[in-house]
């Protein structure tokens, strides 16, 4: 009773007000600042991977970067016949000059008809870096709004990289409201299900949404160590929703039993300390592990700035979140149970006012429900029946990992919901050789210029009639004459078996072939493809790595929080059977066509390059709440000197109610992001909703007791603490009858 949560909730518990208004304070606080100080976001820099992006700095540093460009398409309107290419070039120069008195542009190019004369385009390049071009890319829409109007007989359209990344943004606002929309409501159900009281329910879900404004705020300040790529914002109202409504549901459940247990005889407040003492320990110790498992994974090891963004929402809304239910909880939980002891009172006191005899205080339901009682005398009976059908069901949902492909979500995949997404789908089929591009990038002295030029020159000659390229080259040199860059049009999207094999010709074949030898000359090849293709090779290289870290912290927790290396081995291996059979049932949905109208998307073949690391990561971190909440209740029984098969059962059955009540908030959480129109975004929230479905329901009831079970006393191995606990617990005095 004198550990630091029981210390902290018996000055919450013994100070209410001073607790919920320094909560209070420490919310708007974190909100102001972060607010004052404004969020870093990551800059084109941060995103460079591979050769791809050693390519981009070479370039950049002869100021060849890649910049913003927006395309304004000119057809004829549907059903008006062919394109009158006079009114569409008067069109164009209007767009061109329009464009060019603005000062978001760099410059307008010439207009360029398409091949089959049923479109006119003029390219506009805008200032700044690539990934500021969102920012600043409605005045361009504005001008080509007005040439729209002044030729009613034209389809004048935009599109480029900003002003789908701006449909992209709006897009993924919009979806995140509905989310928020169907969460908060099934959430605050699901509570009232759990309590039967709305002012209960409502506990966790305010102190939920309190805690994602805290690290919303603290996020921007972290953001200046850790740029944000912006998706923080997005894994914050993700996992703080989730861990948030966790925590606070575990403090809750115990606080419940322990005032079922008092029967009135103890204060809210020291009923709070009881809580506090067990669920309070599991709740830090559950948030440390998430914390530290997913910062040594994803900080350290992943090298990519979205997961470090990522990574560092998830720190900061976990942490906050076991902050709250440490702090201002017990406050509020102390608060409402001396609301409760007045209202008994009163209702006594009316009671004998009345000449009735005072109806028994009502108590909180506490153990087993039916439904998991008779689960867990099924798995008691069958332990290892139990086990090998379980498994086997989950080795058989991993199965199609074997057969899964990774690939960057490239731009072709967004939804057509977005209107720049159809303009670009038009703009495509009249100009096939903007689908997507090879960027090949020379560094020399300046004095071997013309060297590197002519290499490059008899490069774009070696491809000119290969038939997966444009056959159309530009060649750049930087003005101190030390970077040169030669770029090649593939009239294929970056997807495609064309666009691939052709890249890995240019960078094995044709590159040492010309411009590789060049003494001292240094290459790199950047562009759609390269970038398509070299991420997911990141990705793949570090998911082992991050893996072994991820199992190495759970390891390492598990054993500090419960002294078992058995334990610590159980936990790590469920949690790769967990992760493994959601990922499969993941391949086996996304990778096919089968349930494309059942879950609103278009098959790419593949699974999102980020998926699989974003669910190993979160699922390793998330999962550590359940094995720390429910080891906890066994062990404890196991300390007050239960039997190891009657602790777990009766360890495992006490926890089951309030697991199944986080999961469904969880699953409801994460399913409503599989609504989303993002693909890769559906895939992440479709896998976790799975993830936390198998977790909780197969691994926590049906795997975890049957191989506890089977493993008896060697569970706590090599700790002498439960064995300790026996030898000192009193043996039972049998009663003698006396005279």
């Amino acid at each position: 009773m004198k550990n630091l949560p029981v210390r902290m909730a018996r000055w919450s518990a013994g100070h209410p007000w001073r607790a919920i208004v320094s909560w209070l304070l420490f919310v708007v606080l974190c909100s102001g600042v972060g607010i004052t100080v404004g969020g870093n976001p990551a800059t084109t820099e941060d995103f460079r991977i591979g050769e791809a992006g050693r390519a981009e700095a070479l370039a950049a540093e002869g100021g060849l970067q890649q910049r913003p460009v927006e395309r304004v398409l000119i057809t004829a309107r549907p059903g008006s016949g062919h394109l009158d290419l006079t009114a569409a070039d008067a069109a164009a120069k209007d767009v061109a000059d329009r464009m060019r008195g603005l000062d978001e542009v760099r410059s307008a190019a010439d207009p360029v008809h398409a091949a089959n004369g049923t479109a006119v385009r003029v390219d506009v390049t805008m200032n700044g870096p690539e990934l500021d071009g969102k920012k600043h890319v409605d005045p361009l829409l504005a001008q080509t709004a007005a040439v729209r109007k002044a030729n009613p007989d034209l389809r004048v359209e935009e599109t480029g990289s900003p002003s789908i990344s701006k449909g992209v943004d709006k897009l993924r606002g919009d979806d995140l409201s509905r989310t928020e929309v169907i969460a908060l409501p099934v959430t605050l159900i699901t509570l009232l299900l759990v309590f039967s009281s709305i002012v209960m329910a409502l506990v966790p879900l305010l102190l939920a949404l309190s805690s994602i404004a805290a690290a919303i705020g603290l996020s921007m300040l972290a953001s200046h160590v850790f740029p944000d790529a912006g998706v923080g914002t997005n894994v914050i109202l993700l996992i703080g929703l989730a861990v948030g409504v966790d925590y606070t549901l575990f403090y809750l459940k115990r606080e419940r039993e322990e005032r079922a247990r008092a029967g009135g005889r103890l204060s809210p407040q020291a009923v709070v300390e009881l809580a506090a003492a067990t669920s309070g320990r599991a709740v830090a110790l559950s948030g440390l592990a998430v914390a530290v498992a997913v910062s040594s994974a994803t900080l350290f090891l992943a090298d990519d700035v979205i997961f470090s963004s990522i990574a560092t929402g998830a720190i900061v809304v976990t942490l906050v979140a076991v902050l709250s239910s440490l702090t201002v909880l017990p406050a509020l939980l102390a608060k409402l149970g001396e609301r409760a002891e007045r209202r008994a009172v009163r209702r006594e006191a009316r009671a004998v006012r009345r000449g009735r005899t005072p109806r028994p205080r009502k108590q909180p339901k506490t153990g087993a429900g039916r439904l998991t009682t008779a689960v867990l005398s099924l798995v008691g009976k069958r332990p290892a029946a139990a086990l090998t059908v379980t498994v086997i069901a989950m080795l058989a949902l991993a199965a199609p990992v074997l057969g899964l492909k990774l690939t960057d979500m490239g731009r072709e995949t967004h939804s057509r919901s977005i209107a720049a997404m159809q303009v670009y789908d038009r703009l495509n089929a009249s100009f096939p050789e903007l689908k997507s591009m090879h960027q090949v990038v020379v560094r020399a002295d300046a004095d071997r210029s013309s060297e590197v030029t002519a290499a490059l020159r008899e490069l774009a000659a070696d491809v000119k009639d290969d038939a997966r390229l444009s056959g159309t080259s530009k060649l750049f040199t930087s003005p101190d004459k030390r970077i040169s860059m030669l770029q090649l049009q593939v009239p294929y999207y970056v997807s495609t078996d064309q666009a691939q094999s052709s890249l890995k010709d240019i960078r094995r074949t044709y590159v040492p072939e010309t411009v590789g030898k060049v003494a001292g000359a240094e290459t790199a090849v950047t562009g759609d493809v390269a970038r398509y293709t070299d991420y997911p090779t990141h990705q793949e290289q570090k998911l082992p790595l991050i893996t072994g870290a991820l199992l190495l912290v759970t390891f390492g927790m598990t054993v500090w929080a419960f002294r078992s290396l058995v334990l610590a081995l159980v936990g790590v291996l469920l949690n790769l059977l967990s992760a493994a059979a959601s990922l499969g049932v993941l391949v086996l949905v996304f990778q096919d066509t089968w349930a494309e109208g059942l879950l609103d998307f278009d098959s790419t073949g593949s699974i999102g390059s980020r998926v699989p690391l974003f669910l190993f990561v979160i699922l390793f971190g998330l999962s550590m709440d359940y094995q720390v909440f429910v080891i906890s209740r066994v062990r404890e029984a196991a300390l007050n000197g239960v039997p190891t098969r009657k602790a777990v059962i009766d360890g495992i059955g006490s926890s089951a109610g309030v697991v199944t009540s986080a999961a469904v908030v969880m699953v409801t959480v994460f399913a409503s992001f599989a609504a989303l129109h993002l693909i890769e975004m559906k895939q992440i929230g479709f896998s976790l909703a799975v993830a936390v479905l198998l977790d909780a329901f197969v691994i926590r009831m049906l795997i975890l007791p049957a191989l506890m079970l089977l493993l008896g006393e060697a569970n706590w191995w090599p700790s002498h603490g439960i064995r300790k606990a026996r030898d000192t617990t009193p043996a039972p005095r049998t009663l003698e009858k006396v005279s």
